[in-house]
């Protein structure tokens, strides 16, 4: 039927005056215009009718995958292909007797549906990110990682489909002679690689997903984990500003994943104040009447003064010299007091590690140091809790007859 229309066309052509060696290609060139134009309606028709068809269908459904399918424009993409194979059927119909205009057209639309192809794919592999990270698993086990390294084959077997359509190669003869080649693809592709063994790593043995509280000092890095990619991993610092680091970075290098400590429901409170060591001195008993009265020790100080001076009384020891004996002293009654305050605050756990200790003295005084844990975990509030603290503890230590070891100013002088 093609070749009678050829054959009308080019008589109609000859009735025209045309010269007869011209209708023959002439002819063709009017049948294939008439057919682009037919293909342009498939294609309108595919694009229009039908894709309006399943946007309905889709809203209409109750599942999300076909809207997400949509919205990535995966049909849209299908409907490209339908357009260019038809033209890619009618053309050595049309061009019967022109070999090389058959073969020309055919690489030209051969690369098109190839790149439709692999459009459609990445959309379809962009449709499964989207709805895989509705699923619980999707924050201990990210796949965007994975789903980028599928992306960068299917580009890569494309890319080499329409390099053999181009030379009129055998593509698997095609990669096989890329074997020459492979230091530099090695080369090219070094981050992805790398950065997919790194995901990997990262995946199986979980030590990282999105929504972990990471620290790199050495890179600056202190924020939570808002993407892991095939070969960057972004972090936003509590300043908000966007950190990108390699992926296999996190494997090479050390790094602090606070993940632990936010499971725990607990987060530590470890600080120390530097005490004058000239202020620590034996109690007086007016001192320990003063003691006696503080909430949150004096019962402490009445019982270990019964202690020590039962102790000393057993022992016949001469408490009229200070040396001699047992005896309370401010330091020791400001760890006490401090263990009772901490002890009675809602917000600091008494379940977890909790401890108030001396450090090695120093020409900077006596550090006596706070260990425990809060209850709350977001760093504006844990912040706010432990400034209270401290703010209390720094308050309260001139009651105890004792004096913060601190460099003398030059109005102090």
């Amino acid at each position: 039927m093609i070749k009678s229309l050829v054959d009308e066309i080019a008589l109609w052509l000859r009735q025209q005056g045309i010269a007869e060696q011209l209708t023959d290609t002439i002819a063709s060139i009017l049948l294939f215009a008439i057919f682009i134009i037919l293909s342009g309606l498939t294609y309108f028709i595919a694009r229009k009718i039908l894709l309006s068809i399943i946007i309905r269908a889709t809203r209409k459904s109750e599942t999300q995958w076909d809207d997400v399918l949509l919205e990535k424009k995966f049909f849209g993409y299908l409907a490209n292909l339908i357009p260019a194979y038809f033209i890619y059927i009618i053309t050595p119909l049309v061009f019967e007797n022109y070999p090389k205009t058959i073969s020309s057209l055919h690489i030209i639309l051969s690369i098109s549906m190839v790149v439709f192809v692999i459009l459609a794919i990445n959309a379809f592999l962009n449709s499964i990110a989207v709805i895989y990270q509705d699923f619980s698993v999707a924050k201990s086990k990210p796949i965007k990682g994975y789903v980028q390294i599928v992306k960068i084959l299917v580009v890569f077997i494309g890319s080499i489909i329409i390099l053999a359509n181009l030379f009129g190669k055998n593509p698997l003869g095609l990669i096989g002679g890329l074997g020459a080649f492979s230091a530099v693809l090695m080369l090219v592709f070094k981050d992805p690689i790398l950065g997919f063994a790194g995901g990997i790593q990262l995946s199986v043995n979980k030590m990282l997903v999105p929504g972990d509280w990471i620290s790199l000092p050495k890179h600056d890095i202190d924020g939570t984990v808002i993407d892991i990619a095939l070969t960057t991993v972004k972090v936003q610092n509590f300043d908000k500003t966007i950190s990108t680091i390699p992926t296999y970075s996190l494997i090479t290098e050390s790094f602090k994943n606070w993940k632990g400590m936010e499971e725990s429901g607990g987060r530590r409170i470890k600080r120390s104040i530097n005490l004058d060591m000239k202020s620590i001195k034996f109690c007086t008993p007016s001192m320990l009447e003063k003691f006696s009265k503080i909430e949150h020790v004096g019962e402490y100080v009445e019982n270990r003064q019964k202690e020590l001076e039962q102790y000393n009384l057993d022992r016949n020891i001469d408490d009229s010299v200070l040396v001699n004996g047992r005896r309370q002293t401010n330091i020791g009654v400001f760890r006490a007091y401090l263990m009772g305050y901490l002890r009675q605050l809602s917000d600091v756990h008494d379940e977890m590690p909790f401890l108030v200790r001396q450090l090695q003295p120093s020409e900077k005084g006596i550090p006596i140091e706070i260990v425990c844990f809060s209850k709350l975990m977001d760093w504006t509030q844990f912040e706010n809790l432990q400034s209270d603290i401290f703010d209390h503890i720094l308050a309260i230590i001139p009651e105890f007859d004792l004096r913060i070891f601190q460099n003398r100013t030059g109005e102090e002088v």
